[in-house]
């Protein structure tokens, strides 16, 4: 059940200060709120409560703000409703009538925000807010609202697209063989004791101290060769593979019932046994869909091959940059695909928002494949990096050119690691797989919110500058750049 208000207070003079507390208008949060259009977000966001009945939902306001304040200081969910509680601007930025000294939600309720908050409507929410600080007097041609009389080529090119791929590492231990298949025979010995003790059975001889034993003297041996790997593998193997048969029989039995929980963990430790059973009779490293955690089995490998991390393990995402600094997900996914798939998506996607093609698309050398250029060229879009094939002998102008791309696809660059270091994408500590995808698209959506309120305070700063020269009757100095860029946090 979620009730709409419509007189929700969305300005800082709405807001119940108590006596004393003067807060100040100019605030970076209170900037932040007004980059942000909560009503119209929260009609979309009422749509997703079909029922009438129950306790009524917290509203959108305090769902979205929460998690945004969240973003930005890595707080920790108990954390968070402290902090909340303790500052004036959060409740505000949360659309709290006024400053209370007690806590909004039990920190627990953050975890349901993030589940009803998915991917695809932080997506939306994210064009929302684009969509909502873009001036009105440059309305998109032939795009959403516009003119259908213009085709492809109808309208000139015009603006930038950077994009490239990265990897938001997530929180989980560097998976060695030995040390999930002790967990997983951990995790099957605690299933058995469950059953057993639920269902008056007489708990099977496991060896569970033996193997316990073996696995330390491996992991205390500070010299690992390869025999003593296979070894410490195949003792573990053996171990998980008599708890498994332990429990195939009991539920044989027709009054053992495992819980929901229960299955799906054994059916992830049964992946896991024949994956690492697959590997160690045929001496390999890899294995398709290969498990590297067991609570959080849809995590993979991606290898990056980057110097610090050669293989991460988390989610894969493109990132887009428009001309303005705006940036957006293009595509997040937990297995390894080709990120020059992405490119003629991106391109289509940003004709639909503004009505055009872009002028240039600045993108790294895996971009760069014959069907991408292709496009690029039917639809008269200038494609980053040197020509297929041998090269040329290149002009001083297309050397500049050059230059100039190379110089400005550094933003998106610049973009992945303010997102990693200033808001939360450099380490996820979600488990679930939805809720992981939406903290990927909040990190896209935090960098966003404070990328428009540093703007809006540089235009505040502007005025108050341009009406103090004027009354001084001081010329104005020249604006350098038209292209505003992020600045670190």
């Amino acid at each position: 059940m979620y009730k709409f208000d419509r007189n929700h207070q969305f300005t800082l003079s709405d807001f119940n200060q108590p006596m004393g507390l003067k807060m100040n208008p100019e605030n970076r949060w209170v900037k932040k709120a007004e980059t942000i259009p909560w009503k119209e977000i929260e009609e979309q966001y009422a749509k997703l409560f079909s029922s009438t009945t129950g306790m009524p939902a917290k509203p959108l306001q305090a769902a979205l703000g929460s998690l945004i304040i969240q973003k930005q200081y890595d707080y920790s969910d108990r954390e968070l409703v402290e902090q909340i509680r303790e500052n004036p601007y959060y409740q505000y930025f949360i659309g709290l009538p006024g400053y209370q000294d007690k806590i909004p939600y039990v920190p627990s309720l953050l975890v349901e925000f993030r589940k009803r908050l998915t991917e695809d409507i932080l997506n939306e929410i994210n064009e929302m807010i684009a969509a909502y600080n873009t001036p009105e007097d440059d309305p998109p041609e032939g795009g959403p609202g516009g003119s259908d009389d213009v085709d492809d080529h109808g309208s000139e090119n015009k603006g930038t697209l950077i994009l490239d791929a990265t990897c938001a590492p997530q929180q989980i231990s560097f998976p060695q063989d030995t040390n999930l298949l002790n967990e997983a025979r951990e995790n099957l010995e605690n299933i058995i004791d469950a059953i057993c003790y639920e269902f008056n059975y007489y708990t099977p001889r496991m060896y569970r101290q033996n193997a316990r034993k073996d696995f330390l003297n491996f992991a205390k041996c500070k010299k690992r060769t390869a025999k003593k790997i296979r070894k410490a593998i195949k003792s573990q193997l053996q171990y998980i593979n008599r708890d498994l048969g332990y429990i195939a029989a009991f539920m044989a039995e027709d009054d053992v019932v495992l819980s929901q929980k229960q299955m799906d963990r054994l059916n992830v430790i049964r992946e896991l046994f024949e994956q690492q059973k697959y590997m160690y009779e045929n001496r390999t490293h890899s294995v398709k869909d290969r498990i590297v955690s067991i609570s959080q089995p849809y995590i993979r490998p991606i290898v990056r091959g980057k110097a610090k991390a050669p293989t991460e393990f988390g989610t894969k995402l493109d990132m887009s940059l428009d001309e303005q600094g705006f940036a957006r997900l293009e595509k997040t996914s937990f297995n390894a695909y080709n990120e020059a798939d992405v490119l003629i998506g991106a391109i289509e996607r940003y004709h639909d928002r503004t009505g055009r093609y872009p002028e240039r698309v600045l993108v790294d050398q895996i971009y760069r494949n014959r069907k991408n250029i292709a496009f690029c060229k039917a639809h008269d879009i200038r494609i980053s990096g040197p020509a297929l094939g041998r090269p040329k002998q290149q002009t001083l102008v297309e050397k500049k050119r050059a230059y100039a791309d190379n110089t400005d696809r550094i933003e998106v660059e610049r973009g992945f690691s303010l997102a990693k270091r200033c808001y939360g994408l450099g380490l996820i500590r979600t488990k679930l797989d939805t809720t992981t995808r939406s903290s990927v698209a909040l990190s896209i959506i935090a960098m966003n919110v404070d990328h428009l309120a540093r703007i809006l305070l540089r235009f505040i700063m502007i005025s108050i500058l341009s009406m103090y020269r004027r009354q001084k009757n001081l010329p104005d100095p020249a604006l350098a750049g038209n292209c505003i860029q992020m600045a670190p946090c």
